[in-house]
């Protein structure tokens, strides 16, 4: 047996598996935010960005009449509308399937993707024109049409001062989009995520020289939302992975997008002891350069990510533009398939310290760090294979033609504790994640 702490606990890591040793540590106030339950409990001060200001408290005030248990997406989605501005506590118990049993639950009536394949086949359709103005009659249309009933199906809007909090260790959703959307002060917590499947994608032939298959539906996606806590949550494609997915006209058909993206002027975000696991383009911080994105979301984008796994990823972990991001104590796990983890975009302001990578051979320590734009980060005391390793010296000598600058222009102050990154790897690894609460 050997012991790790998590958080302010003492865990027994027995073969792997966490058992909770009923010993808690630390200040009078993570004592009584223990006692008070998973579901009564509130962001610990300091605790990254959704701590500054007002801080992060969810629906830790409901009344007994706004607290719910939920085992269906319609008896979810009913807590959710229920209840008006009220704080409410919404405690999911098992897992939700909110995608139905098929696609075909979503098709409008003539829709036939037969037909679309041969409509929109590069061979007749070429290569410089879009889809966007097919009219609704079309096989275009038709999938709008059926795209647009999926839609409104598995997506959810969840209001302000609101904590969802899964009960036990198998709670959470399959299928599912949470849209934190222009809402303040939510809380996330020991959740499983399977991402959604878009049922129907749309085919692009001027993306890229070979054209894409483009996807919607974020596992959650925070949109000018501000005051966000979401912690011991875990993210995968779990049954559909991207290894599973067919190829039409030689690109993938992507049915994936994000796991976690925050965009929109989204602001004060905390993301801890989560697990990311399985998947291509997983967390955007910021979606776009365009002059109006800018307008909306320079000066905000204040997210701290840290003691969470990325394990298994290809890129965006996370992709950032304008933000202020912390991402510290964080273990990254790299397979095949690994592009990069940091993605460097523009006004971007990246503090990257005192984390662990584990890189398989074949993957060099430079491909850590992807530059999009000219943007200075700070990347300190990080640790690649269990030796220190200066991240952006590293990338700028393997890389020469994406020279990175240091010196990010802030110092993170929100941050409860810091781990030495050596030690990461197995406090991480044994204590993020859903079930893993406590």
């Amino acid at each position: 047996m050997r012991t790790q702490k998590c958080h302010g606990r003492v865990i027994a890591a027995v073969v792997g598996c966490t058992a909770l040793a009923l010993t808690v540590t630390g200040t009078g106030s993570a004592q009584a935010a223990h006692r008070a339950g998973p579901d009564r409990q509130t962001l610990p001060a300091h605790d990254g960005w959704a701590a500054y200001g007002t801080g992060t408290t969810g629906g830790a005030a409901a009344d007994f009449a706004h607290v719910y248990t939920v085992t269906t997406w319609e008896q979810f989605k009913a807590a959710l509308a229920d209840g008006g501005s009220a704080p409410k506590i919404i405690r999911v118990q098992g897992t939700i399937d909110a995608d139905g049993p098929s696609c075909a639950t979503f098709a409008v009536p003539g829709y036939d993707f037969d037909a679309y394949l041969k409509t929109y086949d590069p061979a007749v359709w070429g290569r410089t024109k879009n889809l966007d103005n097919e009219p609704d009659d079309s096989p275009e249309g038709l999938r709008r049409a059926s795209a647009a009933r999926q839609d409104t199906s598995i997506k959810a809007n969840i209001p302000a001062d609101t904590t969802i909090v899964g009960i036990g260790k198998d709670a959470g959703f399959k299928g599912a989009s949470l849209q934190i959307k222009g809402v303040d002060n939510v809380i996330v917590r020991n959740l499983s995520f399977e991402s959604p499947l878009d049922c129907f994608p749309q085919w692009d032939p001027t993306d890229t020289a070979d054209g894409n298959w483009n996807s919607e539906y974020d596992s959650a996606v925070i949109y000018g939302s501000t005051h966000v806590w979401m912690d011991h949550d875990t993210f995968t494609d779990g049954d559909h992975p991207d290894s599973t997915l067919p190829y039409y006209y030689g690109r993938i058909y992507e049915q994936h997008d994000g796991e976690l993206d925050i965009v929109k002027g989204a602001d004060y975000v905390t993301a801890s002891w989560n697990v990311f696991e399985d998947h291509d383009k997983t967390i955007l911080i910021g979606n776009s350069d365009s002059a109006s994105t800018a307008a909306v979301d320079r000066g905000h984008l204040k997210v701290t990510f840290h003691h969470n796994l990325f394990s298994n990823l290809v890129e965006r972990a996370p992709r950032v533009r304008f933000g202020q991001v912390d991402s510290y104590n964080n273990h990254f796990v790299a397979e095949d398939g690994y592009s990069y983890s940091y993605g460097i975009g523009m006004e971007s302001q990246l503090v990257a310290e005192h984390n662990a990578f584990t890189l398989p051979t074949g993957v060099k320590a430079g491909s850590v760090l992807k530059k999009w734009k000219e943007s200075p980060l700070t990347a300190d005391d990080n640790y690649v294979n269990g030796e220190p390793a200066d991240l952006i010296a590293v990338h700028n000598a393997e890389i020469p033609g994406e020279i990175l600058q240091s010196g990010a222009g802030w110092t993170p102050t929100l941050r409860t504790r810091v781990d030495p990154a050596e030690a990461v790897p197995g406090l991480v690894d044994h204590c993020a994640g859903a079930g893993r609460l406590g």
